[in-house]
């Protein structure tokens, strides 16, 4: 790890603890290599203070937002523990700095995923079952003013995530053509179908895996994989309360904390 790769790290940490976005980091490093190095020195940090990794998630799984930042692949983040949130249990102000939502598949795993070279069905094998998810991804860097390597190194913009509660085989659902809609409050605000994810939520499964034994840190029995959003990300405000629907999965909410009051001047 160079010095740049250390100062960039320590930026995107010194806004997770502050509270306060921070510059990008793409004056520091240069490409997707140094920005993985940087998300790898922040995950060993947040390790050695016991942060327990539970799974992955992927990001860029839109071929309009690969064009948009210039990419022809996707991403991928480090989801911990302290991250998922249950249904419905609201999320504090300030836990995810510019927080943002989108609804994605999830699938638990039930064996490891070790092969140099996956295939659907050797995911489809190793899941024990999906659920529907919304991710609130969230950017340590001031106003979203991202390129890759900024997301990258900001571990795939993650914040928090909700998982459903009703476990799916995948025997029992067609991904692919799996419809998804958000609410906020009865109103419609996202709408999208798996198809919009790589093609498939499993194809970006089967990237993941490939990429995280090319890389040495391969998926394991019991990991959590965020598959990918399936429709346009959705901006959130203190007091919104968002519910998710995925056909064949069921639903799933998120509901965010409204602003506490000013204190009355005495």
């Amino acid at each position: 790890m160079t010095e740049r790769h250390q100062a960039a790290a320590a930026r995107l940490l010194e806004a997770y603890a502050s509270g306060r976005p921070c510059e990008p980091v793409r004056d520091l490093i240069d490409g997707v290599d140094d920005a993985y190095a940087v998300q790898n020195l922040v995950t060993e940090r947040w390790l050695s203070q016991g942060r327990r990794l539970a799974g992955r998630k992927i990001g860029l799984t839109s071929k309009a937002v690969q064009r948009q930042l210039g990419v022809d692949s996707p991403d991928f983040g480090m989801l911990f523990a302290d991250m998922a949130v249950p249904d419905g249990e609201e999320i504090p102000v300030g836990a995810v700095l510019q927080p943002r939502a989108e609804a994605e598949v999830a699938l638990v795993l039930d064996r490891d995923l070790t092969h140099e070279r996956h295939t659907v069905a050797d995911v489809i094998r190793a899941t024990a079952f999906a659920l529907p998810a919304i991710e609130i991804v969230g950017s340590r860097v001031r106003d979203w003013d991202i390129t890759l390597v900024d997301t990258v190194a900001d571990n795939a913009s993650s914040g928090m995530y909700v998982l459903g509660n009703r476990p799916v085989s995948l025997r029992d659902v067609d991904l692919r053509m799996a419809g998804m809609v958000i609410e906020r409050r009865g109103d419609q605000v996202s709408s999208g179908i798996g198809a919009a994810c790589l093609g498939h939520p499993l194809h970006a499964a089967v990237w993941l895996a490939d990429t995280l034994v090319r890389l040495g840190r391969p998926l394991q029995a019991g990991d959590t994989v965020l598959t990918g959003a399936l429709g346009p990300v959705v901006p959130v405000a203190p007091g919104d309360v968002l519910e998710a629907r995925i056909d064949g999965l069921g639903d799933v909410r998120a509901a965010f904390a409204a602003e506490k009051p000013a204190e009355e001047e005495v």
